[in-house]
């Protein structure tokens, strides 16, 4: 799947999303990216930012948090379209549990990771 149609399925997953989930996420950017910086395809996507629950301040002037979801390694685990939009839908509620605070063992127990 090229770059461009695998943008349009992470948008559509997105937009698929509860209102309750999103509506909180406040200066975040959604990016796509063909792989990790390291080149592996072991990592199906990134939150990078500052969880929630560890901001003290935050205001204006600050840069955009990112949830990341990278395109190869997700091609490379899925066998068709209807399990990678599955899985891009996993992801995208993985990284943005990170964003409310949720870390990977509560979401392992919670059965998102």
């Amino acid at each position: 799947m090229d770059a461009e149609t695998f943008e349009a399925l992470v948008i559509d997953e997105l937009d698929q999303l509860p209102d309750d989930m999103v509506d909180g996420l406040d200066n975040v950017v959604f990016v796509v990216e063909d792989r990790p910086e390291d080149g592996s395809l072991d990592l199906l996507g990134l939150y990078d930012g500052l969880a929630l629950t560890e901001r003290d301040r935050y205001g204006l002037g600050e840069l955009p948090d990112r949830i990341i979801v990278y395109r190869e390694p997700h091609l490379s685990v899925c066998d068709d379209e209807d399990e990678l939009r599955d899985e891009v839908h996993t992801t995208l509620v993985h990284e943005i549990a990170h964003f409310y605070g949720i870390d990977d063992e509560r979401l392992h127990e919670l059965g998102w990771a």
